[in-house]
């Protein structure tokens, strides 16, 4: 969520991503991603990326998924289909895990868990990864980073791990608890820099954007040195949002692309009570009203730069996070669990011997070139997640589409935004 046979590995890799195929199985940060990405497709939001266009831009930061994906048909608690799994963010990398960074959150709604964050907020730092998983694996991944923590002597540092979730009970067993600390301790173990898969991986295996397929997403900017030439990333695990309001750059994608709507493939309708009135597969060429509950979902949001930001200036990045959201049609729904976190990677400890640390902050007047790039990226971040995404099939046959590129296109031309 090894190189002597690359080609075969990549197709291995690409055939076990596609719903209904294969076990278990991890997916590290390499091979790079192959369908386009939104700057690929002419897309940009703004500004300059870094040379990954990804969080792992920002010098230090780490990635690792894992991935499972196995079982097809009729839901059957335990067993599956299995649609999920965790997905590993590690500020400093695994060397210097425990050395704090600065860090702050804000919640735009709190239908939500992010672990660890009554801590964070009250010292202003961060020690350890942030993990993300389905709602009901949040406990064991928890446990995972502080087993992974005892392991290395570093019990206390980890002890208040952080570990965030959005719900993945659509398209996957989600009362089977099928992410075990194994899962947790491989992505952890199996984080990489370089670039980062997007889509259906890791945390993002089962999730559900706007009425696509939704999933893991991520992006960066790098200011000009005239201001700064600091770098900034953004990771999303996105699955929130209506179909009706998706926008993209002005433009309204979601009432462009009406069909395509969430059915299933079976000959009995899904058990969940979330998706009662779910119409067929067969049935729904013509069908253009969403299927799924709008403003159900979540999305997290992880921030990360290497400019020198005190922890309140942490506050504020992650408070400009809902703009961008809102530019692609989020509203903080009741439902909704709309959670982000920022950390910057600049050096925190005091000199040995010595209980005062020297540490900078940028004036609160530079500020406003950082905020723009939060935007900016997450927007971006969330585009990559929905365009790296494939249709997938899960629990009980629930088909969930991916956006169609050309036709995001034509939405866009059609409004003059390309």
């Amino acid at each position: 969520m090894n190189h002597s046979a690359p080609f075969r590995l990549v197709s291995a890799l690409l055939l076990l991503c596609l719903p209904g195929v294969g076990g278990a199985q991890t997916t590290q940060t390499k091979p790079a991603p192959t369908k386009p990405r939104a700057r690929a497709l002419g897309i940009t939001f703004g500004g300059q990326t870094g040379p990954l266009n990804a969080i792992t831009d920002v010098p230090g930061v780490v990635v690792g998924h894992t991935t499972l994906i196995s079982g097809d048909g009729k839901l059957t608690e335990g067993k599956g289909p299995v649609r999920t799994g965790v997905t590993a963010v590690l500020p400093r990398g695994r060397e210097r895990v425990a050395e704090p960074v600065f860090a702050a959150t804000y919640a735009l709604n709190g239908n939500g868990e992010m672990t660890g964050t009554i801590w964070l907020n009250e010292s202003g730092l961060l020690s350890g990864p942030v993990m993300l998983t389905n709602t009901n694996s949040v406990g064991v991944v928890r446990d995972a980073v502080v087993a992974w923590g005892v392991k290395r002597q570093l019990a206390w540092e980890l002890s208040l791990s952080v570990v965030a979730e959005t719900y993945d009970g659509i398209l996957n067993d989600i009362n089977g608890f099928h992410v075990k600390q194994e899962h947790a301790l491989r992505a952890l173990d199996e984080a990489r820099g370089g670039p980062v898969p997007e889509g259906n991986v890791g945390g993002g295996t089962g999730m559900i954007c706007h009425g696509f397929k939704g999933g893991i997403g991520t992006a960066s900017r790098k200011l000009p040195e005239a201001l700064g030439g600091y770098t900034l990333g953004v990771l999303v695990q996105c699955n929130y949002g209506s179909r009706r309001l998706f926008s993209v750059e002005g433009a309204p994608v979601g009432e462009e692309i009406r069909d395509l709507q969430a059915c299933y493939t079976g000959s009995e309708a899904p058990s969940s009570p979330l998706i009662h009135g779910m119409r067929p597969c067969s049935q729904s060429a013509s069908l253009t009203t969403s299927t799924l509950p709008e403003g159900l979902g979540s999305i997290i949001v992880l921030v990360a730069t290497d400019a020198p930001l005190l922890p309140h200036q942490l506050a504020r990045i992650a408070r400009r996070v809902p703009l961008a959201i809102g530019k692609m049609g989020g509203l903080g729904e009741d439902s909704s669990g709309d959670i982000f976190l920022a950390f910057s990677t600049q050096p925190t400890r005091p000199p040995a011997g010595s209980p005062v640390a020297r540490v900078s902050s940028l004036d609160n007047e530079h500020l406003n070139p950082l905020f723009e790039a939060t935007v900016q990226a997450t927007q971006e971040a969330i585009l990559n997640a929905m365009l790296a995404a494939e249709t997938q099939t899960g629990a009980d046959g629930v088909r969930v589409f991916a956006l169609p590129h050309e036709r995001l296109l034509r939405a866009l031309r059609k409004y003059g935004r390309q």
